[in-house]
């Protein structure tokens, strides 16, 4: 098949969270089982065109004026323009794949003007995001109209699934349910765990627990804040890493210091690639206190590495106390999971074995490009006309 990717974000252009590398390594999968691939994206700093592990990517440039729909409007112009080009050059394509609700206004037009099946993955929602609330209603629309148009729809979760069918009543025969994907060994490295520690004013020995995410509502950085004086007071020397920005940075911060819990915090804001893998490699465990989760893809980072992770209930790839322990969404419960580890490091050995033997067996790039093909051939299928 010749297929359009459509992504804001991937690993070679601009890099904003979870949905770069799923765009980028899901492409690459599809393109080693035979299809031709090109990725439509902004450029950044990067040049118009390249060929990169066999995928073609076709970037864009951005405009940074005006609101967030605005911009994405723009963007969405210059993707279709771009996607006319493209296809002049090198033939039809069969259909095209968009990721979440950035480039549905250029989806919309090749359908109109092309006829053109798209399907659709949604990684997260504005309800979800805002803390079930639709938050900005022009992204909500936006959401909404893709889900009625897309000729289907991919999901990472069954939660996710759920959130779909209840917020924006699309039938349960569109969604299909795909996980997100890792490639096993890349985020496992051989670091020297106690100069990694060093770095950040923490003394050989001490225990770390990192938060790795955006520092926002949904991500429940708060939560973890509220948690750590329940967890000094089983262990006093346990330190805490958040990395990532976000509009609860500062809040965060300042509820460290009227609990007095600063000097055990570590505020990093965002960080590189590089710094987060070796973060994720140095650490004790992970913990992901989100109050809502599509998917989570640092528990596969996490996983990878071979580290335990404490999540909230909000995180449904987690098998609680086989891979990982689950806590409700509140400080204590989670306080109780971390603490439970930091007594337990056979335990924690034995959560963070099971993760990774899971990234093998149930999230390899291979397995879901099968898995997307499958999608895709059902949306052509259901395309052609009855005899």
């Amino acid at each position: 098949m010749k297929i359009g990717m459509f992504s804001w974000e991937s690993l070679y252009s601009i890099k904003m969270g979870g949905v770069a590398p799923h765009v980028s390594e899901l492409s690459e999968a599809l393109a080693k089982r035979g299809n031709e691939v090109h990725i439509f994206t902004r450029r950044g700093d990067f040049d118009s065109y390249d060929r990169i592990n066999g995928v073609h990517y076709q970037r864009v440039e951005e405009d940074s004026s005006g609101d967030i729909l605005k911009q994405m409007a723009m963007m969405s112009d210059a993707m279709y323009d771009r996607f006319v080009k493209v296809q002049k050059i090198y033939g039809n394509f069969d259909l095209v794949h968009g990721h979440d609700w950035h480039p549905v206004q250029a989806l919309k037009r090749m359908k109109k003007e092309y006829s053109i099946p798209y399907v659709l993955t949604m990684h997260s929602t504005e309800w979800g995001r805002c803390g079930n609330n639709f938050g900005n209603k022009g992204i909500s629309h936006l959401e909404w109209v893709a889900g009625y148009e897309s000729v289907e729809i991919i999901v990472t979760t069954q939660k996710m699934k759920k959130e779909l069918k209840q917020i924006y009543s699309i039938p349960e025969t569109k969604i299909s349910i795909i996980p997100n994907g890792m490639i096993p060994g890349k985020i496992m490295k051989v670091i020297d765990s106690g100069s990694a520690r060093k770095e950040y004013g923490l003394k050989f020995g001490v225990p770390v627990v990192l938060f790795c995410g955006r520092m926002s509502y949904q991500k429940g950085p708060d939560l973890l804040v509220e948690a750590i004086p329940h967890i000094l007071k089983n262990r006093k020397d346990v330190a805490f890493i958040f990395a990532g920005e976000g509009e609860m940075m500062h809040s965060c911060e300042e509820k460290a210091k009227k609990l007095k819990i600063s000097n055990a915090c570590r505020f990093l804001d965002y960080i590189p690639a590089m710094e987060k893998e070796k973060l994720i490699n140095a650490c004790d465990m992970v913990c992901v206190p989100s109050r809502n989760e599509p998917f989570g893809v640092i528990v596969l980072e996490a996983w990878d590495a071979g580290k335990p992770v404490v999540a909230t209930e909000a995180v449904s790839i987690i098998r609680n106390f086989e891979d990982g322990l689950l806590a409700y969404i509140q400080p204590e419960s989670i306080a109780w999971c971390i603490n439970r580890l930091l007594k337990n490091p056979k335990e924690m050995k034995k959560l963070g074995d099971a993760g990774q033997r899971r990234i093998a067996e149930e999230f390899s790039w291979e397995i879901i490009a099968e898995e997307t093909e499958e999608v895709y051939n059902k949306s052509l299928g259901s395309l052609l006309p009855v005899t």
